[in-house]
């Protein structure tokens, strides 16, 4: 796509305040294939006001032509599928049959849910004596990663107007072309002028300035927990609200009555899944003792099929970062048994899929998000001893749990500080709620619990 020389705000594209640039770099072959304005905190001011002068009209608009709107945009999403997802894989390196079927699939998917959630949801309900009104928590500033660049549009976007609300939309500067392809979506679907804004730009600057401007209701982010912290602590002195998904070091527990095979090679897969940047990765498979050797020898086998197969991380700095945890893993004492800190390219900001054994629950790779294909292997002596190494983080996002018995394996993911967990390889839910525990994140995403982030409640006794 050719991207757009401005910002789309009020319903057109329109000049930005600044004639900053950034350049959008395909990290396979480190070429630039677009340029993008970069935002500065008068453009979030233009498009917080286009977005707070539409909130009303918007808001009183009936539930059922909100549902229409938003099934109009999913159908251009479902038209425009090839294109976006060609779109990102130039700028996230993904393979393309992952983004026609994860990076464009899924977030199609839960448009759909939501405008059918928009359709039935009960923004309206007796209780006693009371009638309570659930109405939209107003503006709605959405900043969003550069891992699952539509994805995460849609899961924030797509409820907050099915709620009623309005919203300014910060992408990440690593992949702002879906997100003007995704406006170009709105703008077709019919979308009224201001309900939705995009804003491009840099996190400090035009995403700071959305997170702090007085006119906006609710800060919905998803990024690292140190960005998260930040917002967090704006908006607590404007008694605004947050939702917040942040990071993740999430355990796979293989306990001893599970099948290993499939679980190790699940795993693997799992891990590797988008180069490993996934926050809800299972970057700790945690295996008793007694079966350790074998899982270490699987998975070591596992990952060395994807070699090829998965695609270069988002940029150089990223590279870096996730070659610079592989080194530090040795220092501390970890096994490389497949893999290494080596580019596996002269080109690209490629890193080899790589497992570590030997790990123990101090080291820094068995701490820290890495967001790379990176797997550490910790053994367990017990069930207990699995319990304290899988909650001994400070995040709690997702996780697993394997099990012969599939009672065995809901008993331990019960225990887990996390938000959510798959028992034995189940499958992804779209509309399940997907959000963290403890430094993992504030609120829910998904579902209809992802609606009710952007949902506030009125009672009128009578």
């Amino acid at each position: 796509m050719k991207a757009h020389d401005g910002m789309y705000i009020d319903g057109a594209w329109r000049p930005a305040a600044g004639a900053d640039t950034i350049e959008v770099v395909n990290p396979v072959d480190e070429q630039v294939i677009g340029r993008v304005p970069a935002g500065t905190a008068e453009d979030v001011d233009i498009a917080v006001r286009a977005a707070r002068a539409a909130l009303p009209g918007w808001a009183a608009t009936p539930p059922a032509e909100r549902a229409a709107t938003l099934t109009a945009l999913h159908d251009v999403l479902v038209a425009r599928k090839d294109e976006i997802a060609e779109t990102v894989t130039a700028e996230l390196g993904a393979p393309l049959p992952f983004s026609q079927m994860v990076h464009v699939g899924v977030p199609i998917a839960v448009a759909g849910s939501y405008a059918e959630l928009a359709a039935t949801h009960a923004f309206e309900e007796k209780v006693g004596n009371s009638t309570v009104y659930q109405e939209p928590v107003g503006v709605v500033g959405a900043i969003t990663p550069w891992n699952y660049p539509l994805h995460q549009i849609v899961a924030k976007v797509a409820p907050a107007l099915a709620a009623g609300c309005t919203v300014v939309l910060k992408p990440a500067e690593d992949t702002p072309l879906t997100a003007q392809l995704f406006a170009e979506a709105v703008a077709e679907a019919g979308v009224p002028a201001g309900v939705f804004n995009l804003v491009t730009g840099l996190g400090p600057v035009a995403g700071q300035a959305l997170a702090e401007h007085p006119d906006v209701d609710l800060v919905s982010f998803t990024g690292s927990t140190a960005v998260g912290k930040r917002i967090g602590a704006t908006a607590g002195a404007a008694i605004k609200r947050v939702a917040l998904e942040l990071g993740g070091k999430s355990a796979n527990v293989v306990l001893p009555s599970a099948d290993l095979a499939k679980a190790v090679g699940v795993g693997v897969a799992n891990v590797m899944s988008n180069s490993g940047q996934t926050c809800s990765a299972w970057t700790r498979m945690l295996v008793h003792t007694a079966r350790y050797d074998e899982a270490v020898e699987l998975a070591a086998a596992a990952a060395a099929k994807y070699g090829d197969r998965i695609g270069p991380v988002v940029n150089a700095k990223q590279q870096a970062r996730v070659r610079g945890y592989i080194e530090k893993g040795v220092a501390e004492g970890a096994r490389i048994v497949a893999g290494g800190p080596e580019a596996p390219r002269d080109q690209g900001y490629f890193v080899s899929p790589t497992v570590f054994a030997d790990v123990t629950p101090d080291m820094t790779i068995a701490q820290e998000e890495i967001f790379g294909p990176v797997l550490s292997i910790l053994r367990y002596e017990d069930e207990a001893d699995a319990l304290r190494i899988a909650n001994g983080t400070v995040y709690g996002l997702a996780g697993a749990v394997w099990a012969g018995d599939e009672a065995e394996a809901v008993a331990f993911a019960r225990r887990l500080d996390t938000g959510q967990v798959d028992i034995n390889g189940g499958r992804f839910n779209p509309a399940a709620p997907f959000g963290g525990y403890k430094q993992s994140g504030v609120g829910r995403e998904l579902g209809s619990h992802g609606l009710s982030e952007y949902l506030q409640s009125k009672s009128l006794q009578f």
